[in-house]
C-alpha cells in the first residue's frame, strides 16, 4: 500500500513522533484504526542530505511493541538463526535487495540514488532494529521480509486501544 500524504496524515504523524516529520513522501501502511503507522520517506532530505531509511514506523504503540521484542532478546535469537538457516538468510537477503530497489525507485526526478547500499535493521546479514524491519514488513506486505514478518506477528494488536494520536493529545499513547 502506498498512499499520498494528506494534511491530516501529516498532523497525525507529527503527533505520533512528537515533532514534524522529515522527508515525508507517502503513507506506506495504515493501522487497522485508520491512522498511518508506517510512512515512506524520500531517500534524501529537503537539503539533499542522504536519508537511507525508506520506511519509518511512526505509531508509538507499534514502536513500544517492537521495543519489548528487542528487550526480550528476539533480535539475538533471530540473528543466531540467520547464521544457521540458509533459507532464512536467502530470504533476508532478498528482502534487502527489494528494499534497495524500492528506495532507488523513490528518488525524486533528477536526484541521484543513494550511494550507500545499507538499508534498514541490519539487512542483509544482521538483525539490528526490529522497528525498521517491522516497518518494512508492514509496508511491503507479508512474505517480503521474513524477520520483519516475525516481528509483526509477535508485536500483538498494538492498535486494539484505538487511535494512538488524537487531536490535542486527548489520549495517552
Amino acid at each position: 500500500m502506498r498512499e499520498p500524504v494528506t494534511e491530516e496524515d501529516r498532523d497525525v504523524v507529527a503527533r505520533q513522533l512528537g515533532r514534524p516529520p522529515r522527508a515525508l513522501a507517502a503513507v506506506a501502511h495504515r493501522c487497522p484504526c485508520g491512522q498511518p503507522d508506517v510512512v515512506e520517506t524520500s531517500p534524501r532530505l529537503e537539503d539533499g542530505t542522504p536519508f537511507p531509511t525508506l520506511y519509518y514506523l511512526t505509531c508509538p504503540r507499534a514502536n513500544a511493541a517492537a521495543s519489548r521484542l528487542e528487550s526480550a532478546g528476539r533480535m539475538r535469537e533471530w540473528q543466531d538463526e540467520l547464521g544457521t538457516d540458509p533459507e532464512l538468510a536467502a530470504a533476508y537477503l532478498a528482502a534487502h535487495e527489494a528494499y534497495l530497489a524500492t528506495r532507488d525507485a523513490a528518488a525524486r526526478p533528477g536526484e541521484a540514488v543513494l550511494e550507500t547500499r545499507s538499508t534498514a535493521g541490519g539487512m542483509p546479514d544482521r538483525v539490528k532494529c526490529l522497528h525498521a524491519l517491522a516497518g518494512h514488513a508492514l509496508a511491503a506486505g507479508p512474505g517480503v521480509n521474513p524477520i520483519g514478518d516475525r516481528a509483526v506477528a509477535e508485536m500483538g494488536e498494538w492498535w486494539a486501544k484505538g487511535p494512538c494520536a488524537l487531536p490535542d493529545q486527548q489520549e495517552d499513547a
